[in-house]
């Protein structure tokens, strides 16, 4: 009998140890207070003992599914969700039981970038402090993922969803919850936002690496980022760490406000930019709208940079289910990298995804953009996309234009004549003008808008290098 014990006691210890513990857990994202992308198929995942069966229980229709999880531990499951609404609950049993209490179905976005997406509060945004009194709402939800960067593609992160209100909107993204408030106004459904930002950081820390790597251009265009103490630098650090681990979660679309850092590889940035939002969709499964902003007037310290940035974010425009909204007219001054009005931002931005993702009668969402020009009797006529009620000037001089001859030595402010969408250039000095440029430099800030009050898009018609000297 005595050895008997002796040999079945390991054995049976480590029975009972196994009936006490389980492995089942859920990711940080999938926790009570979760915001769900409505009228979807969104995957539910997570970890427990191989070879255990998890059911999951869905409290809208006490519906379940059941899956097995895998030599890996890990397990997923996709569920129907309905139309926006809740609070509902989820059960997860396995070996033991997890619940989800609080759990709201709606929209559900990602705001990422750099820091003019991360500034909050804290970083002296002032439009957020008038949201405070009024800012507590259980139907916007808050996920604000902590700054994290990693080598490899990550499963989970540490963070939390919280309810909106004063305390939790002073640390989160601002232009994010301008965006969500628009949103949820406009819907009339609970909201989701996932902070995912990071103050410095270039395009290629957000792209997967394999993305990098496979593009000579862009491989040699990361390799002159120069290492900084304060945010990586390197592709896919801040994708791995902050990213990776999100993207099992459905999602309506994402918004992006990034591009100083990438100022001194411009020549890169579109195919960077859009390669990394073919990255994302790819990791999503979904062809997800991507709306970002163009940066703002600054003077980088080189000439042209900033401009040529801007030009490189209009052209990746034209990639499929994009949209760019412009925000030259918000600069306070151009020695400030962080114009501080981010609540109009955050609604043009919203103004966009109501009007292309939700099909909302806005109006007028879209800057007007440039479409051709003509030269006609020693003037050039330009006209204008996205301007079908006319375009104005605000003040009484126009700002920011130059036109030159067909050398391209010679730039000259012009006289200048609106008739509806079509502004009218001309120099007594230039009997042949040729080529068109407005707000085109790193501080140049024209004065035209749309009647909506949108500002006109920087362009330029002419493709003459740009000589990259020392601004004064």
């Amino acid at each position: 009998m005595k050895n008997f014990l002796q040999r079945c006691l390991p054995a049976l210890l480590l029975l009972i140890c196994s009936a006490g513990f389980s492995q089942l857990r859920l990711p940080a994202i999938l926790q009570s207070g979760v915001v769900l992308q409505q009228k979807d198929s969104v995957n539910l995942w997570g970890w427990a003992g191989p070879g255990e069966k998890v059911i999951v229980t869905t409290g809208w229709d006490k519906k379940q599914y059941e899956t097995t999880a895998s030599d890996l531990a890990r397990w997923l499951l996709k569920v129907k969700t309905p139309v926006a609404g809740g609070p509902y609950s989820i059960t997860i049993t396995s070996r033991n039981t997890i619940v989800l209490e609080d759990v709201l179905i709606g929209e559900v976005w990602v705001c990422s970038g750099q820091s003019n997406m991360e500034w909050s509060f804290y970083n002296g945004v002032k439009d957020i402090a008038q949201e405070f009194p009024t800012a507590a709402n259980a139907s916007i939800r808050l996920f604000h993922v902590n700054k994290t960067g990693a080598d490899y593609p990550q499963e989970d992160l540490k963070a939390s969803w919280a309810k909106a209100d004063s305390n939790q909107l002073k640390a989160f993204s601002a232009v994010g919850y301008f965006f969500g408030k628009n949103l949820h106004e406009k819907l009339n459904v609970p909201i989701g936002l996932i902070n995912v930002s990071w103050g410095g950081t270039p395009a290629e820390a957000w792209t997967p690496e394999a993305v990098v790597a496979a593009d000579p251009q862009l491989k040699a265009a990361a390799a002159q980022l120069k290492k900084v103490a304060w945010w990586p630098t390197t592709p896919a650090q801040a994708y791995n760490g902050m990213i990776a681990p999100i993207t099992p979660h459905g999602i309506a679309g994402v918004i992006w406000y990034q591009g100083e850092s990438n100022t001194g590889t411009y020549s890169t940035y579109r195919q960077l930019f859009t390669s990394m939002i073919d990255s994302w969709r790819a990791a999503w499964k979904k062809d997800l709208p991507f709306y970002y902003v163009q940066i703002a007037p600054f003077k980088y310290g080189t000439t042209g940079i900033g401009a040529l940035l801007r030009e490189a974010q209009a052209a990746a425009a034209s990639h499929p289910n994009t949209g760019m909204v412009v925000i030259t007219d918000l600069v306070d001054t151009v020695t400030d990298i962080h114009p501080s009005r981010k609540k109009p931002v955050g609604t043009r931005l919203a103004n966009y995804a109501l009007a292309s993702t939700y099909n909302l009668p806005i109006g007028d969402f879209r800057s007007p953009e440039y479409s051709s020009s003509a030269i006609e009797k020693g003037k050039i006529l330009v006209k204008f996309n996205y301007a079908e009620n006319g375009i104005r000037m605000k003040g009484s001089n126009p700002e920011g234009w130059l036109i030159s001859d067909i050398n391209g030595t010679n730039w000259l402010a012009p006289k200048v004549k609106i008739e509806k969408n079509t502004v009218i250039l001309w120099h007594p000095d230039l009997k042949n003008p040729m080529f068109v440029r407005y707000g085109f430099g790193n501080t140049s800030i024209g004065n035209m808008e749309s009647t909506a009050g949108l500002p006109l898009a920087p362009f330029r018609t002419d493709h003459f290098p740009i000589e990259q000297i020392p601004e004064n």
